[in-house]
C-alpha cells in the first residue's frame, strides 16, 4: 500500500479552478466574442439590448460572474461608491441609506459602507475608502470637520467627495442637499398661522464643516416677524431617547405658564424624543399643551402614538442628483436647492 505524503490529487486540488465559470464560457454558449460578454457587464458599455439579454441568459445558466476587482483594475473605474456614516441613532439614516443604495444599484452603482466611529476615525475612515477604489465618497454624518475633509483632499484620497444632506463649505466637496431656508420659512410660516406664541427651537449638535442652516433661519424669520427671538436647547445628538432627558431636564421645573407652546425640532429623533418627555416627563399633552414639529417624516413619524407634524425632504431627488453627479451628466454645480414640504398630522 502506498505512502500518502498528504497532498491532494491533482483533479481534486484543482476542482474548484477547472469547475470555475469563465467569460470565455459564457461566449461560446451566447454565440458572441468574449469582448461582448465584458461589454455586457459594464452599464456604461455600448452594446445591442438583444445581444445583452443574450449574454445575461447564458450568464445565469452557467452561474458566471464577472471579476469586478479585475475589471476596474482595467479601466480605473470600479463603479464603487463609499458611504461613510455616523451617528446610527439618528432614525433617518436607514431611510436615506434604503434610498440611496437602491437608487445607486438600479444604476449600476454599488456601495461599501463604512461606520465611522466617531470624529477621531474621521481620517482612518476615509482612508480606508480610497483603499477600496471607489470612484466618489459620499459623507452621511456629523462627525466631518472642515480639516479632516481638507487633508483627505490634499491627500488625493478620494477621487470625489459628497456631502448628503448637509451643506458644505469646503470647495472642493459636493453638497446635496435641502432648502433649509424654504423648508424653515415654511415651517415658520405655518406655525405662526396657528398662532403659536411661544416657541422652543430644539436644534442638534453643529459641528464645523457639515452645516444645518435651520436653527438660524427659523431664530431670524421669528425674531423678524415677532420682534424677539426663540429660547433654543442645544442637544447634544440626534438620539431620541437623550433627547427626551434633555427636554425633560431643561422644563422639568418651569411653571405652567413659563412652557413654550410649540418645540420646533431640527430633526425627527429630537421631536420625538421630545414628544416622550412632554408626556412620560412633564405629564402634559401634545398638541394641547405643547405642540411639536420635525424634520425628516422618518417612519414612526406616521405611527398612532406620535402622529408628528413634520417636513418631508425629497430624498429620492437627492439620490437621483447623486447619480448624475457620479455619472457627470449633471449640468450645474448648485446642488443645495432640494424643497420638499410640510406633512401636517396632530402634533401641531
Amino acid at each position: 500500500m502506498a505512502e500518502s505524503n498528504g497532498e491532494k490529487p491533482v483533479s481534486e486540488q484543482s476542482a474548484g479552478q477547472q469547475n470555475r465559470v469563465t467569460a470565455d464560457d459564457v461566449a461560446n454558449k451566447a454565440g458572441v466574442s468574449r469582448w461582448t460578454v465584458n461589454r455586457a457587464f459594464r452599464p456604461d458599455a455600448s452594446i445591442s439590448p438583444k445581444s445583452r439579454a443574450r449574454v445575461m441568459q447564458a450568464a445565469e445558466q452557467l452561474g458566471y460572474a464577472p471579476d469586478l476587482l479585475a475589471s476596474s483594475l482595467a479601466s480605473d473605474k470600479s463603479n464603487l461608491v463609499a458611504l461613510l456614516v455616523d451617528d446610527f441613532d439618528n432614525p433617518h439614516k436607514l431611510v436615506m441609506l434604503e434610498r440611496l443604495t437602491r437608487i445607486l444599484r438600479k444604476n449600476g452603482w454599488d456601495t461599501l459602507l463604512v461606520n465611522m466611529i466617531d470624529r477621531d476615525d474621521a481620517s482612518h475612515a476615509l482612508l480606508n475608502a480610497s483603499q477600496r477604489r471607489v470612484d466618489a465618497t459620499i459623507l452621511i454624518g456629523i462627525e466631518f470637520d472642515d480639516d479632516v475633509i481638507a487633508a483627505a483632499l490634499s491627500a488625493r484620497r478620494v477621487k470625489k467627495l459628497i456631502v448628503l444632506a448637509r451643506s458644505s463649505h469646503n470647495p472642493h466637496t459636493i453638497s446635496v442637499c435641502c432648502d433649509d431656508v424654504a423648508a424653515m420659512t415654511e415651517i415658520e410660516t405655518y406655525v405662526t398661522q396657528k398662532k403659536y406664541k411661544r416657541p422652543l427651537f430644539f436644534a442638534g449638535p453643529n459641528t464645523a464643516s457639515a452645516h444645518l442652516n435651520r436653527k438660524q433661519t427659523f431664530l431670524d424669520l421669528w425674531r423678524t416677524g415677532h420682534g424677539f427671538e426663540p429660547e433654543v436647547i442645544d442637544g447634544h445628538a440626534y438620539d431620541p431617547i437623550l433627547s427626551m432627558k434633555e427636554i425633560q431636564a431643561a422644563l422639568g421645573d418651569r411653571a405652567r405658564q413659563d412652557l413654550p407652546d410649540i418645540i420646533v425640532c431640527e430633526n425627527d429623533a429630537l421631536a420625538i424624543g421630545a414628544m416622550d418627555a412632554i408626556r412620560h416627563g412633564l405629564g402634559l399633552q401634545v398638541p394641547d399643551d405643547i405642540a411639536v414639529i420635525g424634520f425628516d417624516d422618518v417612519p414612526l413619524a406616521l405611527s398612532p402614538n406620535y402622529q408628528l407634524t413634520t417636513y418631508r425632504q425629497p430624498i429620492t431627488a437627492m439620490a437621483e442628483r447623486i447619480v448624475a453627479i457620479l455619472n457627470n451628466t449633471t449640468e450645474t454645480d448648485k446642488h443645495d436647492g432640494f424643497v420638499g414640504h410640510i406633512v401636517i398630522r396632530k402634533s401641531a
